[in-house]
C-alpha cells in the first residue's frame, strides 16, 4: 500500500497546501487544496474519498476535482463521511449556489458523485484495503481513519483534541506502523487550541500516553509560521517516540 501526502498544512502560502492523502492511486483521505498536486490523469483515477469533517481546508479541492473529471457516463466518485458532514456538503456546497449538485449531474440516475454515510466504528473494504472510521473530538462532527492491508497499517487523526475514543480504537488492533496526528497550535496558544478543539504539544503528549503501540509518528496540520516551535515543543514533551514533521510530497510504503 502506497501513501502519498498531497497536502498537510494548517494553511496555505508558498508550497503549503491543506490536507489530502492519496492511498495507492484511487483513494483520497480528505480533499483540501493539496488535490491540486494531482495531474488530470491522476484525478481521473480517484474512485473513493473519505472525508474527516466539513471544514473548508479538508474539502476545498473536492468540488474542483469533480468539475475537472466531469464526464457523462463515468463511474461515480464515492464520498464517504459522517452523515452530519454529508448534510453540510449537500446544503452548503453542492447546492447550485456555491457549486453545482454533482450528485444529480449529468443525471440523477448516473451522477459523477455519490455520497455514502459512514458511522464511527464502521469498516469498508476496497480491494483488500480496510478503512475504519473512528470518532474524534473536534468543533464539528469529525472522524479519523485507520487503514490497513495485508502488509501494513496507518492511522490518521484528522482534526481533534483530547479524547479517548481514537486511542481506544487503535489499541483494539494488534498493529499500527504509522501514525499521522495533528498538533495545530503551539503551547503558547493552548487556550485557543482547547477552544478550537485542536491539539497543542502538551495536550498531544498526554494523549499519546494512552496509545499501546509504538508506531512511526508524524505531525500534521501545523499552523503556518509556527512549524518549528510546534515540532520542538512536541519533541520536548514526547520522550518515547521520535517526532517527525509531515510534509507535502512525503511518501510511505506500507
Amino acid at each position: 500500500m502506497d501513501l502519498r501526502v498531497l497536502g498537510c498544512s494548517g494553511g496555505i502560502g508558498g508550497d503549503l497546501s491543506t490536507t489530502s492523502l492519496l492511498i495507492d492511486d484511487d483513494i483520497l483521505i480528505d480533499g483540501g487544496t493539496g488535490i491540486s498536486e494531482l495531474s488530470l490523469e491522476e484525478m481521473r483515477a480517484i474512485r473513493h474519498i473519505f472525508v474527516t469533517h466539513s471544514h473548508l481546508d479538508h474539502i476545498a479541492g473536492i468540488p474542483m476535482l469533480l468539475d475537472s473529471v466531469f464526464e457523462a457516463g463515468r463511474e461515480a466518485v464515492v464520498l464517504h463521511a459522517r452523515e452530519e458532514t454529508l448534510q453540510v456538503l449537500r446544503e452548503h456546497i453542492f447546492n447550485w449556489q456555491v457549486w453545482p449538485d454533482f450528485c444529480s449531474l449529468p443525471n440523477p440516475g448516473r451522477p459523477v458523485l455519490r455520497l455514502q454515510s459512514m458511522k464511527p466504528g464502521e469498516r469498508i473494504e476496497i480491494e483488500r484495503r480496510k478503512i475504519e472510521m473512528i470518532a474524534v473530538n473536534h468543533s464539528v462532527p469529525a472522524a479519523g481513519y485507520r487503514v490497513q492491508n495485508g502488509t501494513g497499517c496507518f492511522a490518521f487523526s484528522g482534526d481533534t483534541t483530547s479524547n479517548d475514543a481514537f486511542w481506544e480504537a487503535l489499541n483494539r488492533h494488534e498493529r499500527l506502523d504509522l501514525l499521522i496526528v495533528e498538533s495545530a497550535f503551539a503551547d503558547e496558544d493552548r487556550e485557543l487550541s482547547t477552544r478550537a478543539r485542536h491539539y497543542c504539544p502538551s495536550l498531544l503528549a498526554d494523549d499519546l500516553k494512552k496509545l499501546q503501540h509504538r508506531p512511526e509518528l508524524y505531525l500534521t496540520h501545523l499552523k503556518p509560521g509556527s512549524e518549528r516551535i510546534i515540532i520542538d515543543q512536541c519533541r520536548d514533551h514526547i520522550e518515547d517516540l521520535q517526532v517527525r514533521r509531515l510534509c507535502g510530497g512525503d511518501r510511505f510504503k506500507l
